[in-house]
């Protein structure tokens, strides 16, 4: 393959919506500024999110929060906590929103093919208070995501029902697929260990959820 395999660029948006074309009455018409009634709603139903960021030079990041139902806690309309369980310590989105203090959310449910999209300010914060209403099993995280929302809308269900994200009988044949321990090893390649201890150390760390 050519080292530059991307040759017929689209690069402007003038080029882009003769192909696309422009979004109907409706779709340019669901933003809103405020968490409402069905915002705050889908949030008590989703276990995941996912929060996009970039570092002041535009480099972007997605990274995933999930806990139970309800983990994040909408403060008010625009207003809301993502708490920071223990992870690998990496905080590559946190590190972002300290270069460049914005997010993009996007809420799923299992089940439910649309998800809800949400973007605004972003700091980190530690105020008690707001940890306090995060704890679980009697554990506060020492860090959470706050979030002043400033768009809000619903993504149609259309990716979701091509990808099939929520029918188990149409899922794809994993078995030929490599371990998560077998790529870590190949990526990280930690000197002397085995594939047998990497799977061994994944599998105690998904025992270190809280």
């Amino acid at each position: 393959m050519s080292s530059q395999p991307f040759r017929n660029k689209v690069m402007t948006e003038l080029e882009l919506r003769a192909l696309v074309g422009t979004p109907g009455e409706i779709a340019a018409a669901k933003q809103v500024a405020a968490l409402d009634r069905y915002a705050r709603e889908f949030i008590a139903h989703a276990p995941y999110v996912l929060i996009a960021t970039s570092d002041a030079s535009g480099k972007c990041d997605v990274s995933p929060k999930g806990d139970e139902a309800g983990f994040v806690v909408v403060l008010d309309e625009t207003h809301l906590v993502i708490p920071d369980r223990p992870g690998n310590k990496r905080v590559d989105g946190m590190r972002n929103i300290l270069a460049k203090p914005y997010v993009g959310l996007l809420f799923l449910v299992p089940g439910r093919d649309e998800t809800l999209r949400v973007n605004g300010r972003a700091w980190l914060v530690r105020d008690e208070e707001l940890l306090d209403r995060t704890a679980v099993r009697g554990k506060r995280p020492q860090i959470a995501i706050g979030v002043e929302v400033e768009e809000v809308f619903m993504h149609c269900g259309k990716a979701s029902l091509r990808s099939n994200l929520w029918r188990p009988s149409r899922w794809p044949d994993v078995s030929d697929l490599q371990s998560a321990a077998c790529m870590l090893l190949a990526h990280a390649r930690p000197e002397g260990m085995t594939l047998e201890q990497m799977e061994r150390r994944l599998s105690d760390d998904k025992d270190r959820l809280y």
